[in-house]
């Protein structure tokens, strides 16, 4: 089979971009033909490339013409979208349709519901545009990075594309990583039988299962901002007089803030920083800790240091909001607590310290759940399922035209 991935890279390389190279990967690995057609934020470096690149976003005439011309030169059986956001824009689809491609589109995060892509505003999930046409309270708050220019900008291509139809009939499929994430995405108007659930997987990486021995420590991997809660975690210490070690890996905003409150209150040698890290590095320590600790308080997506963590054999102790909760099963393959709630997040790490038959059961399950659902094996059986009911739908619409 021959495929067209598009794909626009952050500034700063993330999840989804680690989840594009994977699939790549994967499927040229089962012999399929793939090209990769990316663009990259990094191009967008003055004032003039931020008024252009704006523009674009609701609809760039360029990333048509250069889509309609690598389709109409490599011929795929089907479009893959990852990230159109801003520079390709939801022209791509309109590429498609036009040279008679059908597409899908995976969703990792929810900016057709949300233009800040992130339900999260003022330290809690929101809701306020979701299912809106137009999204006003995200102009208003200016949550799209906190400018009202640029929340403007990204309200404006959400709204004209819900009514001109792009969303609804331009797109063959969407894949999202979870039931709750699909739920999320009908509720804001996108037709539930066009969404398709597959999760995130890990493509040929030596996640050997540990031993029976538990580790010392807990340990914390992802951006230091406030959405992923690191706050909640350190205040569960410092409020609570945990006295397991913790390693915190991952760099970001809060860094600087959170040291320091760490070091004011004489934690410093019993929570450790140790910025980022290479995936071997993390790796190692998935091995030698207790249980990985993700106290997001907003939905998350499909958060990889999960599945990693699983593969680990490394039990997970989440929230029970949004994506987590179903990701992570209570009492089966970790622990839930209640989001934001350092306390409750407390109470959830003495239990588990003081009871490791329990823990010992659970790293078994979570090394269970990644062999069950999370190998490159099962992801790629599933994968091609989705492309092929896609193809088969299409060629059916197809023929009914004629």
């Amino acid at each position: 089979m021959k495929l067209l991935i598009l794909h626009n890279r952050y500034r700063f390389a993330g999840g989804e971009d680690r989840v594009v190279q994977a699939e790549k990967s994967l499927l040229e690995a089962n012999g399929h033909e793939v090209i990769l057609l990316e663009e990259n934020n990094r191009s967008i470096v003055s004032i003039w490339d931020t008024f252009v690149a704006a523009g674009g976003a609701i609809y760039s005439f360029a990333a048509k013409n250069r889509v309609e011309a690598e389709i109409n030169r490599f011929r795929p059986e089907i479009v893959h979208v990852h990230n159109f956001f801003p520079l390709l824009s939801p022209a791509v689809y309109d590429a498609c349709s036009s040279t008679g491609v059908p597409v899908v589109q995976t969703l990792h995060n929810y900016r057709l519901a949300c233009p800040k892509a992130m339900p999260f505003r003022d330290g809690k999930t929101c809701e306020d545009c979701i299912g809106k046409l137009m999204p006003v309270s995200s102009v208003v708050h200016a949550c799209y990075r906190k400018s009202y220019l640029q929340s403007s900008v990204v309200a404006t291509m959400a709204t004209w594309h819900w009514l001109r139809g792009t969303w609804q009939k331009r797109v063959d499929a969407y894949i999202v990583f979870t039931k709750f994430q699909k739920a999320k995405m009908v509720q804001a108007g996108l037709p539930a039988k066009k969404i398709y659930i597959k999760p995130n997987f890990i493509f040929h990486t030596d996640f050997s299962p540990k031993d029976t021995k538990l580790g010392n420590y807990l340990l914390f991997v992802g951006r230091l901002s406030e959405e992923k809660g690191v706050s909640v975690l350190i205040d569960a210490y410092l409020q609570n007089n945990l006295s397991i070690p913790l390693k915190i890996v991952g760099d970001g905003p809060l860094r600087q803030t959170l040291q320091a409150k760490v070091q004011n209150a004489g934690y410093s040698s019993l929570i450790e920083f140790l910025g980022f890290q290479e995936q071997s590095v993390i790796l190692r320590l998935m091995h030698d800790a207790k249980f990985l600790v993700v106290p997001s308080i907003w939905y998350e997506g499909f958060p990889l240091a999960i599945i990693e963590a699983f593969a680990c054999s490394l039990p997970v102790l989440a929230p029970k909001l949004g994506s987590m909760a179903e990701i992570v099963d209570d009492k089966i393959n970790g622990l839930h607590f209640e989001a934001g709630n350092s306390h409750d997040l407390a109470d959830k790490i003495n239990w588990a310290i003081k009871h490791p038959k329990f823990l010992a059961v659970t790293s078994q399950n979570a090394r269970f759940t990644y062999e069950s659902n999370y190998t490159s094996e099962a992801n790629y059986e599933q994968l091609m399922k989705i492309y092929q009911e896609i193809i088969n739908n299409y060629k059916l619409k197809f023929d009914k035209r004629l």
